[in-house]
């Protein structure tokens, strides 16, 4: 069975042309939805739940199915475990010929390739950010001397978790934390 699968981000696109070459298809899946990841594309989910043993998934362009490298090669292990062929109209891949496998499985490994060098590059740009001093992630909430008031506030008689929470601006797990942190960089 040849099942089809059309799809176009926004809802004032057509999915004419698509459908029209995918009209040799026994069955086939459409949505208007963003390609930019599989996740919270439902149609695509019935359609790679649908496919069985045999069956050939037929797509006009591979951005259609999917923009990332991750999610192109978990459809692929989907389709290797069903026994499911590719068929992309318009860059000529079909998996059905040992020609389309060796084509499919060379754009795959360049895709790996480049996802691996932008890997590489964005490592290599932490460790030179981390040299100069520079700190990921989210900016403290408290300065130096709010930390130390905390926890002045904090071995406070009288004064409860809540309160400090509260009059900081902040959960009062994050309060617990802060004076576990700094207490014990104190001792």
């Amino acid at each position: 069975m040849r099942v089809g699968y059309a799809r176009v981000s926004t809802a004032g696109q057509k999915l004419d042309l698509q459908r029209e070459r995918l009209a040799d298809c026994d069955r086939v899946f459409h949505e208007k939805v963003s390609g930019k990841s599989t996740r919270n594309r439902p149609e695509l989910q019935n359609a790679l739940d649908f496919v069985r043993d045999g069956d050939i998934f037929v797509v006009t362009k591979l951005d259609r199915l999917t923009r990332s490298v991750v999610d192109l090669a978990n459809i692929v292990q989907k389709f290797e475990a069903k026994n499911v062929d590719l068929v992309v109209l318009d860059q000529g891949i079909d998996t059905t010929s040992i020609y389309g496998r060796l084509q499919f499985n060379i754009l795959a490994a360049i895709g790996e390739f480049e996802r691996g060098i932008i890997r590489e590059r964005s490592y290599e740009g932490r460790m030179r950010a981390l040299a100069r001093g520079f700190k990921f992630g989210a900016k403290p909430k408290l300065a130096r001397n709010e930390i130390s008031q905390l926890i002045n506030d904090y071995e406070a008689p009288g004064c409860s978790k809540t309160e400090i929470a509260d009059h900081y601006g902040i959960s009062r797990s994050s309060v617990c934390r802060i004076y576990s942190e700094n207490c014990q960089h104190m001792s």
